[in-house]
């Protein structure tokens, strides 16, 4: 079942809601640039273990409404307690791939965990995913400059790159197509606005805040978040554990498809 939700400055949030019958609730951030439908084959599986599963598309993204403006992670986070606010959402586990790990993490502390009892951080671009001068982890801030270029030049060959780093498992060209489709459905500025996020703020702070359960997994072939950042993150979040997937790239949610479902059913079921 698919909805809008009306968050700040009267911008509409699509949302897809699961079994929404169901008490346990798992509510999904997406990366950069996809939207919910990255995770098709959880949303396959885990609606029939019980789980109320819930994909919020970023604004910019999916099928969300795209404003010029508002894609620093303070926005982006109040985007997302915009939606558990009016879904009445609690106790749920929260899970953030990548940019939606960020964003996740920026919540957690704007936002004191409201709503969230337990926290899955996949692949997540925190606490910063370029390298700064105290900081040497992650990428090259040269690699995102010439990111948002080639975003402003040639939207479509820039995430056909993207793409062929994202995944470790073999795909199929009708799969990278799919993906590529994803991608596009974002507004280009927003595209770009994000990719400007991701050097301009630092989430250290954040990190150090959350108490909550937290599991964080990280492909340890990761071309896009390096796996170092989720052994910081691990050191960060005193609740955590750090579990490496080791046929994995970007995209542990479909490289290691049955081990990711398992490992997140039963985390969000306190089963690990």
């Amino acid at each position: 079942m698919g909805y809008y939700v009306t968050v700040q400055d009267n911008v509409n949030i699509y949302v897809e809601d699961l079994n929404p019958d169901c008490k346990d609730t798992i509510l999904f951030l997406h990366g950069w640039p996809g939207s919910h439908k990255l995770f098709e084959y959880q949303f396959n599986v885990l609606p029939s273990l019980g789980f109320r599963c819930i994909g919020i598309d970023t604004r910019g993204f999916g099928d969300s409404d795209k404003p010029f403006c508002g894609y620093d992670y303070a926005r982006l986070a109040d985007d997302v307690r915009g939606v558990i606010d009016a879904l009445g959402l609690k106790d749920i586990t929260l899970v953030g791939h990548s940019t939606g790990g960020s964003i996740a993490v920026k919540y957690m502390g704007r936002h004191h965990q409201y709503g969230v009892s337990k926290l899955v951080l996949v692949a997540a671009a925190a606490p910063s995913l370029i390298k700064r001068p105290d900081f040497p982890y992650g990428a090259d801030k040269d690699a995102i400059l010439n990111m948002i270029k080639a975003t402003y030049e040639d939207r479509p060959n820039m995430l056909t790159n993207f793409g062929n780093s994202f995944f470790f498992k073999l795909i199929t060209y009708p799969f990278s197509q799919w993906f590529l489709q994803i991608g596009l459905q974002a507004a280009g500025w927003a595209t770009a606005a994000v990719e400007k996020t991701w050097i301009e703020e630092v989430l250290f702070q954040e990190l150090s805040e959350i108490t909550v359960p937290t599991l964080i997994i990280h492909g340890i072939h990761d071309k896009v978040v390096p796996f170092e950042l989720g052994e910081i993150q691990h050191q960060y979040i005193k609740s955590s554990t750090l579990m490496p997937f080791e046929f994995s790239g970007h995209a542990s949610f479909y490289d290691q498809m049955e081990e990711f479902n398992k490992v997140l059913s039963d985390f969000a079921k306190g089963n690990c």
